[in-house]
């Protein structure tokens, strides 16, 4: 019997065979990773540096413990090259793999913006352990970071990091903190306990250049002003795997296009996670993938599902001043209502009919995120 086979060890590869093992232990699976296929939390990278955690440590369990407790074949550090979707077959840095379903887990990639300079490649991005592990090794003798990027990411690598002492430059073309995710007002409420941290804000423009200087490297922005930094860490967006859907003539967009079922234009090759497009959405949080993992694993189990999503705040990691969002879609018609406002500020998101469709919370009002949840209804 030919296995199941999910590309991808990540949140949603792993949530999808644990799921599938609660209903099911005969079914063979084979989870292919292109790294260590080790099991760690990818939310904690952008908070683990103020907690002193290095990458072993935020190991939760090894790959040869995950895939014993699943009852998988696990290959680690494979890459797989092609996908010959007549045959059912996976072309491997190891030889050739045989699928009845397959899984397409792949991720995202960190979106580099074009640069000039001399040091460019200097810029560094955290998306995985390993990338982790080479943040912590050249922050060793930083004091100074530029954070390219002002978005959720952004924003919890400069809580981090500030908590740890070091000074943090965030640049960001918005006006705003977390401008993609929430009003003005909202993302407002994040400057000034930031700023007590020791983070420093450059709104409305962006890098052009990266030069090497006498010390540490010389950020050329927009306009022309100059910062210096000993690192520069890039956190402006994910952008899905699609290229070996691409390469294989599964249909992408934005990414790897599924309908309700999780199923791609192939009837044996699904997607999910931050690299799949479920109809019409890219939902990279972890909330999504969950739900995806759950409906999948009855899929893949024979049972008539369609994955629902409910209403998903996502929570931004500032422990300075914690945010939960429910964010609309940018042309969304209606208007942000504040509705209480303290050591932060609550506000809802109403349509033409006066319906709340999203919300955000800030600092004291954060803990009402189920009660806000349940207005939604």
């Amino acid at each position: 019997m030919k296995p199941v086979i999910v590309l991808g060890s990540g949140l949603a590869g792993y949530t999808l065979v644990r799921e599938l093992r609660k209903l099911n232990r005969d079914i063979p699976v084979t989870l292919v990773s292109r790294d260590s296929g080790d099991y760690y939390s990818k939310p904690m990278l952008s908070n683990a540096f103020a907690q002193n955690k290095d990458a072993t440590s935020l190991v939760l369990t090894p790959a040869s413990e995950m895939a014993k407790q699943l009852g998988i074949t696990l290959l680690a550090h494979t890459d797989v090259r092609a996908i010959h979707r007549h045959e059912k077959r996976l072309d491997t840095c190891s030889g050739a793999l045989e699928y009845d379903r397959l899984i397409l887990a792949l991720g995202a990639d960190p979106i580099r913006i074009p640069l000039q300079g001399d040091a460019t490649g200097a810029v560094l991005s955290v998306n995985d352990l390993t990338d982790y592990a080479q943040l912590r090794d050249a922050l060793g003798t930083a004091k100074s970071i530029a954070i390219m990027g002002g978005g959720l990411i952004g924003c919890e690598f400069a809580n981090d990091l500030a908590v740890a002492g070091y000074a943090v430059t965030v640049i960001d073309p918005g006006p705003y903190p977390l401008a993609s995710l929430m009003p003005e007002q909202a993302g407002k409420q994040l400057l000034e306990p930031l700023t007590k941290l020791g983070v420093t804000w450059r709104f409305g423009t962006a890098v052009q250049r990266i030069d090497k200087a006498t010390s540490g490297y010389a950020l050329t922005l927009a306009g022309g002003t100059v910062v210096h930094a000993d690192l520069v860490l890039s956190a402006i967006g994910l952008r899905p795997r699609i290229q070996l859907a691409r390469d294989a003539g599964i249909n992408v967009n934005r990414g790897i296009v599924v309908n309700e079922r999780l199923c791609t234009d192939d009837d044996s090759i699904f997607a999910l996670g931050d690299c799949a497009e479920i109809e019409g959405r890219v939902l990279p949080f972890v909330l999504p993938v969950m739900h995806a993992g759950r409906a999948l694993a009855s899929i893949l189990n024979a049972e008539e599902t369609r994955v629902n999503f409910p209403a998903m705040p996502v929570v931004v990691k500032t422990p300075v001043h914690p945010v939960a969002v429910l964010p609309v879609a940018r042309d969304a018609a209606g208007a942000w209502q504040v509705m209480a406002s303290g050591q932060g500020v609550k506000m809802g998101f109403f349509d033409e009919q006066n319906k709340m469709t999203g919300f955000v919370l800030t600092g004291e009002y954060v803990g009402e995120r189920s009660q806000m949840t349940k207005m939604l209804r």
